[in-house]
């Protein structure tokens, strides 16, 4: 009756789910800290706040399945997060997140020097305000005193393996989403070093995402573990996403839409496709997970709850106004890049946009309007992934898929069969699966999934034809939009 843990640090919460190894048992405990916002376009976060989270909540999902059964602990953490520590590993910085935008004029000056296509091929990662590789300029450019006073650049990941274990180090998946990492040689970059302008010796060595540390003596008597109890390295959230919700096969993409969102699918070989639209990030070193993320998912209906219905209790309530206007929002359409976008535009200068707003539109209007936008975005990105290979059938998880709205409209705008997994399962239970690889519990990613025994999958959610037509129709124009948005980012610029 052996458990395995599942520890799943994001943008606004960690999750420690505890899986019964051969049952379907599942225990799940969460904390949640905020996303601060120090100037505008910064998103950053206390690391000694996601640190005490991550320990209260494997404290308390151990106590509830017991000491004694826990095999080990297997970690996911956030990509693209960046942090400055000193000689003595303490933090300079606090964790500047994917979804910070203050290296977006790093990131354009190496758009029109020529060298981000180059960059992208090699290591896979878009050259974007919220990769490393350009926050790490920014912190040359406009922070020399801390530039000079860190020893050593690291990410989320690193910092919670170097809390548990006392060992720095990062992994491969998430070294792949750095924008540092050469994908053919699983080595540091010279190229992306030097652009970043940072040598290799102020960056953690790279370990397998099955490696196993010891948990360290002080982080075990908070947490109730022995001394010594396996942690495995584990990845990146977004392709543990994939592998979670099972979407490893081939045709079969996987969906994740919590505060952003994104659809990736699985390849044997790292590559990006010619357009440079889509990432490319390691999952294990013989299995990649390419796809596309936007920085707006979820958000942008907590962001239209709070500055458009503030006296509406809840984002069920917010949906529910958003639920009762028709499909197409009466000709209103929202662009939805309140934060810096990613896929598959990888501008983060570009600016959202309500457009076709008439007086008789509601905020329920607004409202809907923003889940189709998001929804649209997701669907740019999957037609890129279908010009590498055919995508069949869409597996999808996250807290906003329990509102039926979000599974209608997003089902229709994909027009594909909606594969929706539990809350507990995607990067939590894909954690685990890896975990169970480097326990040596199994050989291969697919047995250690049937090892931990997900429950049973629901039928899929059939898009709905008619609603596919309208959203098809909403889509033909959303290339044309976009780029009428080119003159207001020009005015905000000024």
């Amino acid at each position: 009756m052996s458990v395995v843990i599942g520890l799943d640090a994001g943008t606004t919460g960690v999750k420690a789910a505890a899986f019964g190894i051969g049952t379907t048992e599942r225990r799940v405990a969460i904390r949640e800290y905020p996303l601060l916002q120090p100037q505008p376009g910064w998103q950053v976060q206390d690391p000694e706040a996601i640190l005490a989270a991550a320990t209260s909540a494997l404290a308390e999902c151990v106590a509830a399945v017991g000491s004694d059964r826990v095999e080990g602990i297997a970690l996911s953490t956030a990509m693209h997060g960046l942090i400055a520590l000193d000689a003595d590993r303490r933090p300079l910085t606090p964790l500047v997140t994917w979804a910070d935008a203050r290296a977006r004029g790093e990131a354009r000056a190496l758009r029109q020097a020529g060298e981000a296509a180059e960059l992208h091929r090699l290591t896979g990662a878009p050259v974007h305000s919220m990769t490393p590789l350009t926050k790490l300029r920014w912190f040359a450019h406009h922070e020399p005193a801390t530039w000079k006073a860190a020893r050593w650049w690291v990410g989320l990941k690193d910092l919670l393996l170097a809390h548990l274990t006392g060992e720095l180090v990062t992994e491969l998946s998430s070294a792949s989403a750095t924008g540092l990492l050469d994908m053919a040689t699983r080595a540091w970059s010279p190229l992306a070093l030097a652009a970043a302008g940072v040598d290799a010796d102020r960056l953690p060595p790279i370990v397998p995402t099955t490696a196993v540390l010891e948990l360290a003596a002080g982080p075990a008597q908070a947490i109730g573990l022995p001394a010594g109890t396996p942690v495995v390295t584990g990845g990146a959230d977004g392709p543990l996403g994939n592998l979670g919700t099972g979407a490893i096969a081939p045709g079969v993409a996987g969906l994740s839409l919590g505060t952003s969102g994104a659809i990736r699918m699985a390849v044997a070989e790292p590559r990006v496709d010619d357009a440079r639209t889509l990432f490319c990030y390691a999952l294990t070193d013989e299995v990649w997970i390419v796809g596309g993320a936007v920085s707006n998912g979820g958000i942008v209906v907590r962001w239209a709850g709070e500055a458009l219905a503030p006296d509406v209790d809840g984002d069920a309530a917010v949906l529910e106004l958003a639920a009762a206007v028709p499909a197409g929002s009466d000709g209103l359409v929202m662009l939805p890049y309140l934060l810096a976008e990613r896929a598959p535009l990888w501008d983060p200068d570009v600016p959202g946009a309500y457009l076709g707003l008439r007086r008789d539109h509601t905020r329920g209007h607004l409202v809907r309007a923003a889940v189709e936008g998001v929804c649209l975005q997701l669907r740019l990105v999957l037609d890129q992934l279908d010009r590498l290979a055919p995508v069949r059938a869409v597996h999808v998880t996250g807290g906003a898929f329990r509102a039926p709205l979000w599974r209608e409209v997003m089902a229709a705008t994909l027009d594909r069969p909606l594969h929706a997994v539990g809350d507990a399962e995607g990067t939590a239970l894909g954690a685990a699966v890896l975990g169970l690889v480097g326990l040596g519990r199994a050989a291969r990613l697919d047995e250690a999934l049937e090892l931990l025994a997900p429950p049973a999958a629901a039928a899929p959610l059939e898009p709905d034809r008619d609603l596919v037509a309208t959203y098809d129709r909403l889509r033909a124009t959303i290339p044309g939009l976009i780029r009428s948005l080119g003159p207001v980012a020009e005015l905000a610029e000024r």
